[in-house]
């Protein structure tokens, strides 16, 4: 974790449930160690669920200051947590995860960080990985009003059954996106459409290809894939842009 620099610990972590049209969620919350935490990021699970990792990724946000929560986006199947060598038991899980569901979640996410600790919308960045990034680009183009979102290495945001580029129109805030060149899921040609979407959108964006990096570069949970140097440059990627679209105020600086 030393090479994503992240900082003093994060303060109290807890779980929530949260309503939504389909049925409670679950949602990991972790609080910046400093009291009055004015701005929020939305981290949104790999295909493997609210994991050891996703709530280490909810901790690093929040050591900088974010108040992090992670909305259990299986809570219709039962199902919290698969191990990262259940690939094949994932993939119909986050098949079964349409735009509609996606969003009815995220914004009910919204409506607890509004509800329960006072921020808006306008003070939450969506922060999504693998599934997640298909996840967080979705929710972006159906609810206005966000800091931001940022993307790590998600696949069927331009191809598959739940594609969205056609809803890129909606977007309202920046975007970031982080992809590997070597990453199989989601291809050169697949990359150039989002980016032309996003263009066609005139929303702000920033794209980055990682050359020497495949599918999920950014997670230290799983070795086989996880390369530390894009990574790091990843995530200084993703502080700066946080920190340009969700600053902190001077009350809490």
């Amino acid at each position: 974790m030393n090479d994503q620099n992240d900082g003093p610990a994060a303060g109290e972590t807890m779980w929530a449930t949260a309503a939504t049209a389909d049925g409670p969620m679950r949602i990991y919350t972790a609080r910046p160690a400093a009291a009055g935490a004015d701005r929020a990021v939305v981290v949104l699970q790999e295909a493997f669920g609210v994991n050891d990792h996703i709530q280490q990724v909810a901790r690093r946000l929040a050591a900088r200051g974010y108040l992090a929560i992670a909305p259990d986006l299986f809570h219709r199947t039962g199902v919290s947590t698969l191990s990262y060598s259940q690939h094949a038991e994932a993939m119909p899980l986050i098949g079964a995860i349409g735009p509609d569901a996606i969003i009815t979640d995220v914004a009910a996410a919204l409506r607890f960080l509004a509800a329960e600790h006072g921020i808006p919308a306008g003070r939450t960045a969506l922060a999504g990985f693998c599934f997640g990034g298909r996840a967080a680009f979705t929710a972006a183009t159906a609810l206005p009003g966000l800091a931001g979102t940022v993307a790590f290495y998600g696949p069927g945001i331009a191809a598959g059954p739940h594609a969205v580029l056609d809803r890129a129109g909606g977007l309202t805030a920046p975007v970031l996106l982080h992809v590997g060149a070597e990453d199989p899921t989601i291809p050169a040609g697949q990359v150039a459409a989002i980016e032309a979407a996003l263009a066609a959108s005139r929303t702000e964006h920033h794209s980055y290809v990682y050359p020497a990096a495949g599918h999920a570069f950014a997670c230290d949970a799983r070795p086989d894939m996880y390369r530390p140097g894009p990574a790091a440059e990843a995530w200084q990627r993703t502080w700066d842009f946080l920190g340009t679209h969700l600053p902190a105020t001077a009350s809490a600086a």
